[in-house]
């Protein structure tokens, strides 16, 4: 092998354990965010928790695109596309922070991981992906680990307990949105204007839902403490989405993707320090389930690239 192929093969290297590190802390970082969205929906409802993550994340990356010169390149079409995202995402996350009022941390995003089975099979429907026998084995022994999760979280807190499954649903759709815009598209830019949407939806929805009394839409003037809680929601979702999008540009999806389910370990270690809860032994089997049928599900595709010489395309989160 000559040097150059050895200078050029340490260099791949050295990119991907650069994206390797920042998945593995944006993965154990992205719990906080629903830490900080459990501590405010005590007192703050959670289309206004939702509309401040988005406002923040504006704020955050506007100098961004404004640097690249990005902010304006759009058209009618990407406009929709984008309004589109913005919505999915409200929808998803209305739904999981909703949740988090009467569910543990660490159960909701065991029950949030079938997004990737989710994904898989509308993909199949939407996007005419050839999907075999092995991964949708591996989808229906997911969706059975996942009831392992929300049997007894229903017992427990009621209907509320399908929420995250919703907020997979829509996570799901707005990913396979994403892939049909992400070819030609800045992702700093699909950020932000996926900010500006889904903070211009949560406005409207809680302007319409004032004086409700609505736990989710009516809205309040946060408390002392509330405000640090949302800053901290905000904050902690642009550095984990940051961390996320270099981590994507450094190594190949493929690498990377499997790393996202150390935030279920992350996400158990923080809602064990801060709200003492720990899953029982029926539902660690559940997550245990989940996390074996996304990686199958995630290695699986791999193959199936590798063999079709099809380079798998970073999603812009």
């Amino acid at each position: 092998m000559s040097e150059l192929s050895l200078s050029k093969a340490a260099i791949d290297h050295n990119r991907i354990s650069y994206g390797l590190t920042l998945m593995v802390l944006s993965v154990l970082l992205s719990p906080l965010i629903d830490v900080f969205s459990k501590l405010a929906i005590a007192t703050v409802p959670s289309a206004e928790i939702t509309a401040a993550r988005f406002l923040l994340q504006i704020v955050f990356i506007l100098p961004i695109v404004l640097l690249r010169g990005t902010l304006f390149d759009l058209t009618w079409r990407k406009s929709a596309l984008h309004a589109l995202r913005g919505g999915l995402l409200v929808v998803t996350m209305l739904s999981f922070i909703t949740t988090l009022k009467v569910m543990e941390v660490a159960d909701a995003i065991a029950i949030f991981f079938v997004e990737p089975i989710i994904l898989t099979i509308l993909g199949s429907i939407f996007l005419k992906e050839t999907i075999g026998w092995r991964r949708y084995t591996a989808c229906a022994v997911g969706f059975l680990g996942s009831l392992l999760v929300i049997q007894p979280s229903m017992q427990e807190v009621g209907w509320v307990a399908l929420l995250p499954i919703v907020a997979a649903f829509g996570l799901a759709v707005f990913l396979l949105v994403t892939r049909m815009v992400a070819q030609n598209e800045d992702p700093w830019s699909m950020q932000f204007h996926a900010g500006i949407w889904g903070g211009l939806f949560c406005l409207a929805l809680l302007w319409f839902g004032e004086g409700s009394g609505s736990s989710v839409f009516d809205p309040v003037w946060p408390d002392g403490r509330a405000w640090y809680y949302l800053l901290g929601v905000g904050v902690t979702a642009t550095i984990s989405g940051v961390l996320g999008v270099y981590a994507y540009r450094a190594a190949p999806a493929s690498v990377i993707a499997p790393l996202q389910y150390l935030e279920i370990v992350s996400a158990t270690i923080f809602g064990w320090l801060v709200f003492g809860d720990l899953p029982d032994a029926l539902k660690w089997l559940g997550i245990a389930i989940i996390i074996g049928s996304g990686l199958y599900i995630i290695w699986r595709e791999r193959q199936v690239q590798k063999t079709a010489g099809i380079a798998p395309v970073s999603p812009a989160i």
